[in-house]
C-alpha cells in the first residue's frame, strides 16, 4: 500500500500529466516518426531514421515546447476552466500555479538548450514557436477567427519542423497538411461552442459568442465541405497505399459528423462532435503505416 505522502505525489504527477497533456503529447511524438519514415524520407533505411540523433531531438523539444505550451495555456485559462471542466480542473489545481510557472520556463530552456544541439536556426525555430504560443496563450485565443486560425497553425509546426529538417517539399506532404489544419481549426470552432458559458465569464470575444451559434456550425459546416478537397486530391492523384481507404472513411464520417452538426443544440452534443473529429485525427495517425504496410519489414531485412 501506498503512504498518504506517496499517494499525494502520484495525485500530483497525474495532475501535471493532465495538465501537459500527456497523451496528446505522446500521439504527436508518434505522428512525427511515423510522417518522418512514411512521408519525409521515405526512401532512407529505417534503421537511418529511428536512430538520427537530431531528428529525436528535435521530437523531443518538440513535445518540451507543446509540454510547456499546454500549461502556459491551462495557467491563463484556469478560471474558465473551472465552468466549462470542472472535474478536470480539480485534479490539475493539485498542482499549484506557481509550480505550473516553474515547470513552464524550465521545460522552454530545455528545449532551447537541446535546439543547440542541432544547430542555431533550431534555436530561432523554436523560440520563436515558444513566444508563438504565449502570444496566443496571453492575447489571440480570445479574439474570434484569428485565434482559431493561429492554434490551428501551431498545431502543426511541430511537423513543420521534421519537414524542413528533410528539405522534401513534395506536393502530397502540404496536401496532408491541408487536411490536418482544416481538421484541426473546424475542430477548435466546435471546443468554443463547447465552452460558450466559460468563455462569456472570462469575456472571451468567440465566434459563437460574437456570431451566434448558427453562424459557427456554418463555419464548421465550410471547413469539413474544404477538407473533402485534400481527400480526393489524395484518394485521386496521389500513391498513399492503402492509407487512401482511411480518407474514403473520413468522407463518410465528415457526413454524419455534418448531419450530427445540424441537429446539435446542447453542450453534450458539441462533445460528442469533439470527440469525432478528435477520432479522425488519431485514427490518422496511425493510418500512416498503411501507406506500406511491408515499409518496415523491407527495411529491416535489407
Amino acid at each position: 500500500m501506498l503512504s498518504r505522502k506517496n499517494k499525494l505525489l502520484l495525485l500530483k504527477f497525474l495532475s501535471l500529466f493532465s495538465v501537459i497533456r500527456g497523451y496528446n503529447i505522446l500521439m504527436i511524438v508518434l505522428a512525427q516518426y511515423l510522417a518522418s519514415i512514411y512521408i519525409l524520407a521515405p526512401d532512407l533505411p529505417l534503421k537511418e531514421v529511428v536512430l538520427d540523433i537530431n531528428l529525436f531531438v528535435l521530437v523531443v523539444v518538440s513535445a518540451l515546447v507543446i509540454a510547456g505550451g499546454y500549461i502556459i495555456n491551462n495557467f491563463y485559462d484556469a478560471e474558465k476552466d473551472l465552468i466549462n471542466k470542472p472535474r478536470k480542473s480539480m485534479l490539475d489545481r493539485l498542482v499549484s500555479q506557481r509550480t505550473k510557472l516553474t515547470t513552464y520556463f524550465v521545460l522552454n530552456f530545455l528545449s532551447v538548450f537541446f535546439a543547440s544541439y542541432v544547430s542555431f536556426r533550431a534555436v530561432l525555430f523554436f523560440s520563436a514557436y515558444i513566444f508563438g504560443i504565449w502570444f496566443y496563450s496571453h492575447k489571440l485565443k480570445k479574439v474570434a477567427f484569428l485565434g482559431n486560425f493561429v492554434f490551428a497553425t501551431l498545431a502543426i509546426v511541430p511537423f513543420f519542423a521534421v519537414f524542413v529538417y528533410y528539405k522534401n517539399f513534395d506536393t502530397v506532404i502540404f496536401v496532408h497538411a491541408l487536411f490536418l489544419f482544416l481538421l484541426i481549426l473546424a475542430r477548435e470552432i466546435v471546443k468554443d461552442l463547447e465552452n460558450i458559458a466559460g468563455d462569456l465569464a472570462q469575456n472571451y470575444k468567440t465566434i459563437p459568442i460574437l456570431h451566434g451559434v448558427a453562424f459557427s456550425k456554418a463555419c464548421i459546416t465550410i471547413l469539413m465541405v474544404l477538407t473533402l478537397v485534400p481527400s480526393v486530391l489524395l484518394i485521386r492523384y496521389f500513391d498513399v497505399g492503402y492509407m487512401y481507404l482511411y480518407f474514403i472513411a473520413c468522407i463518410f464520417f465528415q457526413i454524419g459528423f455534418l448531419v450530427l452538426l445540424s441537429k446539435a443544440t446542447t453542450k453534450k452534443h458539441f462533445v460528442w462532435l469533439h470527440a469525432i473529429l478528435k477520432l479522425i485525427i488519431i485514427t490518422g495517425v496511425f493510418s500512416i503505416l498503411l501507406i506500406d504496410i511491408d515499409l518496415v519489414l523491407n527495411r529491416i531485412i535489407h
